[in-house]
């Protein structure tokens, strides 16, 4: 049985990256400004947004293998000490000269390289400090610290880039990789590490995986569209930046980002309270259909109150379709292909964000030159497309009886 201490080593691990995911959201926050301000052009932004993202992605699978042969503590060091690399080669560029994108995109893929050693060792290392009564609390504090990036981060960097530049944001996350590392291996000086077992090739944990989410086929729809929803996410997230600045300042667009981000704690909460106990399938077509309604609403006007408001409604839907799709997909796996099955669907839902950073960049960029307008509303026109789309789908979504089928099938299970 785990010592009650471990739930105090847990704070220590929690607060480090805590520290770390504000300081991420700042580098973040600056890069995108500053790529934006040089290049005026969204699809810039976008290009560095893809490299920062996809090595996690591709890497998540291997990397999770790794955090269950070998030391996960250490993983975590080396993951957090090494990705300073990519920032302070960034760094560098901007003392010796302004960095040019190439630059920027190297040091942002080197960081998130390394990073991706992180998340998987992190989870896992949770679940080695603290009994299972514990899981359900620490996990609620995990989703605020990942969640920090998007609440905390946009009002600081807003704030300090009114007073100073990007590189003061850089040193600031430079230290904060420091600072977890620190933290990382004073629990690590007190937990021993816990070899795996598991002798499962990667191959064969694919296959396993694959036959469980495709066994239903209202199972493998919900995949694809937990897809689409990142993929919608992803188009927000890149073109709001472009779309806000063209009108307004950088501190404006902090505190707009902050707003509209507190929409997803404020409906997560109301879920964690209430929950939701039926109807699982209309609730996720409808918070989606919602979801298309304020990405239209919210790109058309340069107004940034009606930005706030429609960005709140937004991200406020999310939580209620992924819940729902949570449950819907969980549900109608069996219990002993969990694990497999949803690697692979964190995987294959990601593949939206590639998307969206890949092209509406350099859509809005195209759109933009095509109707002679400023690369804001270039971005706006896309979000509100984007949006038209999203809510189409959310309105096919629910004709599929292959998905209400799977709620009745968990009923009837």
């Amino acid at each position: 049985m785990k010592q009650k201490s471990n739930y105090s080593k847990f704070l220590l691990l929690w607060s480090g990256e805590l520290v770390s995911a504000i300081g991420g959201g700042l580098t973040s926050f600056g890069l995108s400004v500053y790529v934006f301000q040089k290049t005026g052009s969204a699809g810039s932004m976008a290009l560095v947004a893809l490299l920062a993202f996809l090595p996690t992605m591709l890497l998540s699978v291997p990397a999770g293998v790794i955090a269950d042969r070998y030391d996960r503590r250490l993983l975590m060091i080396i993951g957090d000490g090494m990705s300073a690399l990519g920032l302070v080669y960034i760094l560098v560029c901007m003392l010796t000269g302004e960095a040019a994108l190439y630059q920027i995109c190297i040091g942002v893929f080197i960081s998130s390289v390394f990073s991706s050693l992180l998340e998987p060792s992190y989870r896992a290392t949770v679940t080695d400090l603290l009994a299972k009564e514990e899981y359900s609390r620490a996990s609620g504090m995990v989703s605020v610290a990942g969640s920090a990036r998007y609440l905390i981060s946009p009002v600081i960097a807003g704030f300090l880039l009114a007073v100073s530049d990007i590189k003061l944001l850089l040193v600031i996350d430079i230290c904060t990789f420091f600072l977890t590392a620190i933290c990382t291996a004073i629990v690590r000086a007190g937990l021993k590490s816990k070899p795996t077992t598991n002798k499962m090739t990667f191959l064969e944990s694919f296959k396993e995986g694959w036959s469980a989410i495709t066994r239903k086929r209202g199972v493998l729809i919900l995949i694809v569209v937990s897809s689409v929803m990142t993929c919608f996410m992803g188009t927000i997230q890149i073109l709001s930046e472009p779309m806000v600045l063209d009108f307004t300042n950088i501190s404006v667009l902090g505190v707009a980002e902050t707003i509209c981000a507190c929409g997803m704690l404020v409906s997560s909460v109301l879920i964690g309270i209430r929950g939701i106990k039926k109807n699982f399938a209309r609730v996720l077509s409808a918070s989606l259909f919602l979801a298309g309604l304020a990405m239209i609403g919210f790109a058309l006007k340069e107004n940034i109150y009606l930005i706030c408001c429609f960005g709140f409604m937004f991200f406020f839907m999310l939580p209620f379709a992924n819940n729902s799709l949570d449950y819907l997909v969980r549900t109608n796996i069996d219990a002993d292909k969990q694990g497999r099955a949803w690697g692979l669907i964190g995987f294959l839902s990601q593949i939206g964000y590639v998307v969206a950073y890949g092209c509406v960049g350099f859509l809005a960029d195209k759109v933009a030159s095509i109707r002679q307008v400023g690369v804001g509303r270039g971005a706006a026109t896309v979000i509100i497309i984007s949006g038209v789309l999203l809510a189409i789908v959310a309105v096919a979504l629910y004709q599929f009886k292959d998905v209400r089928a799977l709620e009745q099938n968990e009923k009837n299970g």
